[in-house]
């Protein structure tokens, strides 16, 4: 399906009203049948558009670009959001679909695929129509895009005007015309692909309905036993199998490349694929492997991590503890299996797969090579479940309630480590402020106090004549207390953020007799802003821009200032777009959104800081 990146906001009366159409339009695309199937990347812009009355325009990479401000209201959005979808689906970017001459015309070629989008949707009458059926002025037949391109070359030359583009000016609304697809043997424009499965499925799904059948529910299949069993037979995973959705769909499995089975945790769905041939026993495993990485929220532990990578470590952990409690037979195929790794954590095997990249990279999971079964936010999506709880509160509670049921009645062996995490989501999570605090607390330690004769003691009112030592802190120990921070101001974090995260820091650094912080504020460029009160910082802090911070700069001028302490930590606050890699000597840890993740693997640690007012890009 389409994705649209969209900003969010609490109250749906606080959408601006130019994108209230935009996203009501996209609500349109995505209830039917067929365009809601269909692959693209869709981002609103008021700028970067070709030609200062373009509505929109669509990359060969699937990218689709709108404009904002062309005021068009929710049926004219879904026209138009349709008419880019449809240049990736049909394939106009690909050079086998282009005609087969020496030179191709940019222009011409854009027109002529703009008249086949504009008839396709006059025929099925889809969305409010920007442009008149091109039927009423062409008397040719405008069922080719070739046959098209070779008309209006004869007709209006190689520079025609767009009157059935979205940029209604004399450029190209199709960017990367000039530079075609080529496909090696082997490869498959998965535009096209998905738009043929969809064709099929929608085509199915009609007649089904017309013949009085739903292709949805199916009985008595291996794969419908086995989930039977689950709610029979195994109180551990029958709270998970009675509250998810299996879609067994060759055509939808095909469309998402799934060869045996994948998992939509967050929208309660299993897509199992009836034509891999396996057996009700096999079934039982590949349901069960599922059922886990849902209720163990390895969707949501990612935290950063290679969405792949991370999902075969996790595939290595949970198929170990099924062939411990021998549920169903292992399939031969998608199966990442290893002894060596027994008794592992997803976590620590994952460490091990990034030492040895090349060879895991060739692994398959049960949906396939190269692909992980768990789906994130890119999935597809259906139908979600509607739940009272949180669907992560959901999973934990119910694998929670499936244990005792299980370890009570004596219905099983359940390897330590599967109960470990178990128990462990079961526990309501830490929160950020308390991890930032046990970092703190490992950087400074209590500082150990020394008797002096300097000043007599308060305590000798009855007995002045006699000297009594009193406990005081050395100097030498209070100046190497303390730590940098640096702070991207230019980042999508709100001011009211950074003013959280701050003053968590300064009561932390207040509690462990950090007199000062050493600031850095890092916009377009590192701004030193020397020696502050931890009390201070949160009233120095504006929030300048967006995106794109280089923060190796600050780090550097912490690391090289004279008067900072070699044994200094550093604490980054930044939103994650920053550069790739950063390179850092001494001790440190990053402080991020929750939700948001950095750009490379992390030597120090990452706080996840609450988001409550998250503004996607």
């Amino acid at each position: 399906m389409a994705y649209l990146r969209k900003k969010y906001y609490f109250r749906d009366e606080d959408i601006p009203k130019e994108f209230s159409a935009l996203y009501a339009g996209f609500d349109i695309l995505q209830q039917h049948p067929l365009f809601s199937q269909l692959k693209g990347t869709i981002t609103a812009k008021t700028s970067h558009l070709r030609g200062k009355k373009a509505i929109a325009c669509v990359t060969k990479n699937g990218d689709i670009f709108v404009n904002i401000d062309s005021g068009l209201d929710a049926s004219e959005w879904a026209y138009v959001l349709a008419h880019n979808l449809l240049h990736l689906a049909f394939g106009h970017f690909d050079k086998t679909k282009m005609p087969q001459t020496t030179e191709i015309f940019p222009l011409v070629w854009n027109k002529a695929c703009d008249i086949y989008v504009t008839r396709f949707l006059a025929d099925i009458g889809f969305g409010k129509a920007l442009f008149p059926d091109p039927a009423s002025k062409y008397s040719i037949k405008l069922n080719d895009e070739v046959k098209i391109y070779q008309y209006l070359l004869e007709t209006e030359g190689v520079s025609p005007l767009q009157s059935y583009g979205l940029n209604m000016s004399e450029t190209t609304d199709m960017i990367g015309i000039e530079d075609p697809i080529v496909y090696k043997n082997g490869e498959k424009n998965e535009y096209t692909e998905t738009f043929s499965c969809a064709i099929t499925h929608s085509l199915k799904k009609a007649v089904s309905e017309v013949g009085g059948h739903d292709i949805s529910k199916r009985k008595d299949t291996p794969i419908s036993k086995a989930a039977e069993w689950f709610l029979a037979h195994f109180p551990l995973l029958g709270g998970l199998a009675s509250s998810f959705h299996i879609i067994e769909d060759i055509d939808i499995c095909h469309r998402y490349e799934i060869h045996i089975a994948a998992v939509d945790a967050t929208h309660g769905e299993i897509y199992a694929n009836p034509s891999c041939g396996l057996t009700l026993e096999e079934w039982k495993f590949v349901l069960a492997h599922e059922y886990l990485h849902a209720g163990l929220c390895h969707h949501e532990r990612c935290q950063g991590r290679n969405h792949y990578l991370w999902n075969v470590a996790c595939d290595y952990v949970i198929n170990d503890w099924l062939h411990e409690m021998r549920i169903g037979d292992m399939p031969d195929e998608g199966l990442l299996y290893d002894e060596s790794l027994h008794n592992m954590s997803a976590e620590i095997i994952y460490d091990l797969i990034i030492r040895e990249m090349r060879k895991f990279k060739k692994h398959a999971t049960f949906r396939g090579y190269g692909q992980g079964d768990i789906f994130g936010n890119n999935g597809p999506h259906f139908e979600g479940i509607g739940k009272g709880i949180t669907l992560d509160d959901f999973f934990r509670n119910a694998l929670r309630e499936g244990l005792d049921y299980h370890i009570t009645h004596s219905r099983g062996y359940i390897p330590a480590g599967l109960v470990e995490e178990i128990r462990a989501l079961a526990m309501p999570p830490i929160p950020w402020e308390v991890q930032l605090g046990k970092w703190f607390d490992e950087q400074f330690p209590p500082l150990e106090m020394h008797r002096t004769y300097a000043r007599p003691s308060r305590r000798q009112g009855a007995t002045p004549d006699i000297p009594r030592p009193s406990y005081v802190l050395q100097e030498k120990d209070l100046e190497s207390r303390t730590f940098g921070v640096v702070i991207d101001t230019s980042g999508s974090m709100c001011s009211s953020q950074i003013g959280l995260a701050l003053g968590a820091i300064a009561s932390y650094a207040i509690s462990k007799d950090v007199s000062f912080v050493r600031i850095i504020f890092c916009d377009a460029e590192a701004t030193d802003a020397g020696y502050m009160a931890p009390e201070d910082i949160a009233g120095r802090v504006e929030v300048t821009g967006r995106g794109g911070t280089i923060l190796q700069p600050g780090i550097d001028a912490l690391e090289t200032a004279r008067d900072f302490p070699l044994s200094g930590p550093i604490l980054i606050i930044t939103d994650g777009y920053i550069e790739e890699n950063i390179h850092i000597k001494r001790e440190h840890a990053y402080l991020i959104p929750n939700g948001n993740k950095l750009p490379f693997r992390p030597k120090g640690k990452v706080f996840y800081m609450e988001n409550k007012e998250q503004v996607l890009p």
